[in-house]
């Protein structure tokens, strides 16, 4: 349990700010440190003169853990991020010296973990007391050293290949360089073995990091190369980049958590880290038991086998909320300095925002707009900081793609978390609730909706040889804006109203939401959707366009084209698989040939 919570050395921010007194001990009083206060989650204590900000601190016997988050003179206020009951002044409070970081290995694919990153026993335990678990077994893996001895490295060069559910690397420490002086030879090791000795320290699979400190990179690279959802509303309208933030904004019922979930199973990358922050457990268990089922189609195993899960559910301590997100990105970051791809799901972040209030309520704090704190837009802006393509320290690429969710109360985007997250993001998914109540999914508006990635991602397709999805988006976006204006008019004075391009438009407008842009998410053949798939129901839709616009170019009644049984293309996103296009071109046959036999 505590192996998850501990560091090798005491560097991390805020380690200048110490208790007034003396100078700083070797150690610790103990005779010093006990509790004063205990409020809530938070518990004041007396401070030695070593403490400093964001050190983790031990509580009463049962060594609840904390984290200083305020010295005031000989008085520091801890954070705990368990429940308190049963703390009392005058119990121990032991500082451990070091900030709050989390063990960084392996055997982290394919777990389920709280917010401070300690393992949990399963979805049963996890969603009825909330209480972590002992850690599992030891487990070993496959090494091949990649250096020999007497080689000289620097923080971030790879020592070897570690065989795992994704191709794994064990690398050099961010902060250690110097001589290789010993190599673990090829073959089983534990996540805790010491598998090479540079510089004169020990280098392991396992390490540790502090969960508020972003892991260095060479540098930053241009967000250019897309990441296939496989949501067509989102690959088609509003697609991503990897190393890019979204935003998925969206009252209550209106399908975030299933958008997040779908996400997570089909997307292309070689890593998911999944956060459940402050979410309901039913929830979090449908997440844990789906990706166990699931099979991955990039390996045939489990898509479990490449996620790491971290469930702080609404049942648990509220206090570790608000560093479940941190930790989060720090797992995803030791994933991308492997060189590999990686997407953080935070669903949601309004509830760590919340978490955020709180603790600002009980510290005495000035509240600012809606009672959240000052620093809110300064912690978001931190939050998505965190995602980037890098070039790592040991020269290769990756990424980390980060999608949070937003629960604005009442749907009201105007609230703070949502109105300082458009801010920060370069894509925003927004779900509408009439598109929601109208069993329209994924319920994304296309016309509150935005990314900025689109001009980016418009060079990448034609660079891997399709020229036309620059058209084919442009051409959507605008018949949807155009039936979307027309719409209004349609209620005031009626469909036959109009001339007969404009109920084209309308039409158009129809077609373009029911066969390409809606998706069943239950349907085996609908719930993913290729690249390859899209691109043809989109030219398959826009043809029976065009050929409506002919028709009534050339004289023939709009009633005629309106009355065409259109139902082969709308049905072609079910009849035909996630990768297939032949059924998708049949039925655009036959939709083309009955509006030439209505003419």
């Amino acid at each position: 349990m505590e192996a998850a919570v501990t560091t090798p050395s005491s560097s991390g921010p805020g380690r200048q700010a110490t208790c007034a007194g003396p100078a700083r001990l070797q150690a610790d009083d103990p005779s010093r440190s006990r509790i004063l206060r205990v409020t809530g989650p938070l518990v004041e204590i007396v401070c030695p003169p070593s403490v400093a900000m964001h050190d983790m601190v031990v509580l009463g016997a049962a060594r609840l853990p904390g984290e200083v988050v305020a010295i005031h003179g000989d008085t520091a206020t801890v954070e705990a991020y368990e429940y308190t009951g049963g703390l009392s002044p005058g119990h121990p409070a032991e500082p451990q010296g070091r900030p709050l970081s989390v063990r960084l290995a392996p055997d982290l694919l394919g777990g389920v973990y709280d917010g401070l990153l300690r393992p949990l026993a399963g979805a049963g335990d996890l969603l009825t007391t909330g209480e972590p678990s002992e850690a599992p077994e030891a487990r070993s893996w496959s090494f091949t050293p990649g250096v020999a001895e007497g080689a000289r490295v620097a923080g971030g060069d790879v020592l070897g290949e570690i065989a795992a559910s994704v191709p794994m690397r064990l690398l050099v420490p961010p902060d250690r360089s110097g001589e290789v002086t010993r190599v673990a030879a090829a073959g089983e090791h534990s996540a805790d073995a010491v598998l090479a000795v540079v510089g004169g320290h020990e280098v392991r699979m396992a390490q540790s990091w502090p969960v508020r400190r972003p892991r260095p990179v060479a540098r930053r690279l241009p967000a250019d190369m897309p990441l296939n959802t496989g949501q067509r509303a989102v690959d088609l309208l509003f697609p991503v980049a990897r190393g890019s933030t979204v935003a998925v904004p969206g009252g209550f019922g209106t399908g975030k958590t299933m958008l997040l979930q779908q996400i997570a199973k089909w997307c292309d990358t070689d890593v998911i880290v999944y956060v459940g922050c402050g979410e309901r457990g039913n929830e979090m268990a449908d997440v844990i038991e789906e990706l166990a089922e699931l099979t991955d189609p990039r390996t045939g195993g489990r898509l479990a086998d490449r996620t790491v899960t971290i469930a702080n559910t609404s049942n648990m301590p509220m206090m570790a909320r608000e560093s479940s997100v941190h930790t989060g990105a720090t797992v995803a970051e030791y994933f991308r300095d492997m060189g590999l791809e990686v997407v953080l799901i935070a669903d949601s972040t309004s509830r760590w925002a919340e978490a955020l209030r709180e603790f600002a309520s009980r510290m005495g704090e000035l509240p600012a707009e809606e009672g959240y704190p000052a620093g809110l837009a300064s912690q978001l802006a931190a939050f998505y900081e965190r995602a980037a393509a890098v070039r790592t320290l040991g020269n290769t690429r990756g990424s980390v793609t980060v999608i949070g969710a937003v629960s604005p109360p009442g749907g009201d985007r105007t609230e703070p978390v949502t109105a300082h997250t458009e801010r920060f993001v370069r894509c925003l998914w927004s779900l509408d609730r009439d598109l929601a109540y109208a069993r329209h999914y994924p319920a994304i508006s296309w016309a509150d909706s935005f990314s900025r990635d689109t001009a980016a991602l418009a060079a990448a397709h034609a660079r891997a040889g399709d020229p036309e999805w620059t058209e084919r988006h442009g051409r959507v976006t605008r018949l949807l804006a155009e039936a979307d204006r027309l719409a209004d008019l349609v209620e005031l004075v009626g469909i036959t109203a109009l001339p007969p391009r404009e109920r084209i438009s309308v039409l158009a407008g129809r077609l373009l939401r029911e066969a390409v842009i809606q998706q069943s998410a239950l349907s085996p053949a609908d719930a993913y959707s290729a690249p390859e798939k899209t691109a043809a129901l989109v030219d398959a839709v826009l043809a029976a366009i065009d050929c409506c616009l002919e028709l009534v170019d050339s004289g023939a009644p709009a009633d005629a084209v309106e009355a065409v049984d259109f139902t082969p293309l709308l049905r072609a996103r079910e009849t035909a698989g996630p990768t297939e296009t032949a059924p998708v071109a049949a039925a655009r046959d036959t939709v083309l040939a009955r509006l030439k036999e209505a003419a």
